[in-house]
């Protein structure tokens, strides 16, 4: 039986800097109401000005999680204590499993027109799996299949499977589905999603309905001016929508193109502890990486 979802929360990315100096907006991270379990934070930075993103990440740490870096425009120079190294261009994704700790760095560069824009995302990784050995991939454009799902309606497939398409990032502890969607002007789309499963849109470009209610106060809203009286249907671009429970997805595109990402994950349901840039279940187990990271020991793989 098909149960369409509802929206759940809706709230707008919010500015904050990170790294070196990097001038981002956060849809949602450490200490926000929003934690859609199994993912941690999730990251847009966009921007001509140079001075907004040069400065980079240089050499960080991380425990016990995944990073996703999804590069629309610009380039993003990469270094880790494995001996990776690399440059993930315009449309390249870059899924790096940092398991039981792994250093590195990130050095975004702006295209052409100096053009910065790209996302990070963060997936837990549960108990079982924290003190894994590091992964890197990185998967270039030409190695996401992009499909035409419905009239108006294509899909670039980063991991997950649509209609027997397998996206290059597999074998992922929390199923995870990562989707770039665009939906032509007054195009509607209806998508099954798995139950139980935590689902997550955010808004590139244009505008649309996310679920089939229309009802802007069947919803938690965050992040609205004091003076802001107008509560729209429609989402536009830098809003991060929370869906309820359910087994499909509707979306229709307005006026304009819509565009995007929808990530969906199996929850882990475990404690988190977290600190900056490691993620572990228990204060005791972070105060531990943090004491390897300063005595030399915190690398447990090595090439």
């Amino acid at each position: 039986m098909e149960r369409i979802r509802r929206i759940k929360n809706v709230s707008k990315s919010k500015p904050t800097i990170e790294g070196a100096g990097v001038h981002l907006k956060r849809a949602f991270g450490f200490h926000q109401a929003i934690m859609p379990d199994p993912f941690l934070l999730l990251d847009d930075f966009h921007s001509k000005n140079p001075a907004d993103y040069t400065k980079g990440f240089p050499w960080h740490p991380h425990r016990g999680i995944e990073t996703i870096t999804y590069v629309l425009h610009g380039k993003v120079e990469h270094g880790d204590s494995m001996g990776n190294k690399g440059v993930i261009d315009s449309g390249d994704v870059q899924w790096m499993t940092a398991g039981s700790g792994i250093i590195h760095q990130e050095m975004p560069k702006g295209d052409e027109n100096r053009l910065m824009w790209g996302f990070q995302l963060w997936a837990n990784l549960p108990a079982s799996h924290k003190m894994m050995e590091p992964r890197y991939r990185e998967v270039k454009s030409s190695q996401i299949p992009e499909i035409t799902l419905e009239e108006g309606v294509k899909v670039k497939i980063i991991s997950g499977e649509i209609q027997g398409v397998k996206g290059p990032v597999r074998d992922i502890v929390t199923d995870p589905q990562y989707l770039d969607i665009a939906v032509s002007p007054g195009s509607r789309l209806k998508y099954p999603v798995k139950e139980g499963h935590t689902v997550i849109a955010y808004v590139i470009q244009g505008k649309g309905y996310f679920d089939e209610n229309r009802d802007a106060y069947a919803y938690d809203a965050e992040g609205a001016n004091y003076f802001d009286l107008k509560k729209e249907c429609t989402m536009g671009p830098e809003t991060l929508i929370l869906y309820g429970d359910g087994n499909a997805l509707e979306i229709k595109a307005e006026d304009e193109p819509l565009r995007f990402l929808l990530v969906s994950g199996k929850p882990l349901r475990e404690p988190v502890a977290w600190y900056g840039p490691i993620v572990m279940n228990t204060q005791e187990e972070l105060r531990i990486a943090f004491e390897e990271y300063e005595n030399g020991t915190f690398i447990k793989h090595r090439r």
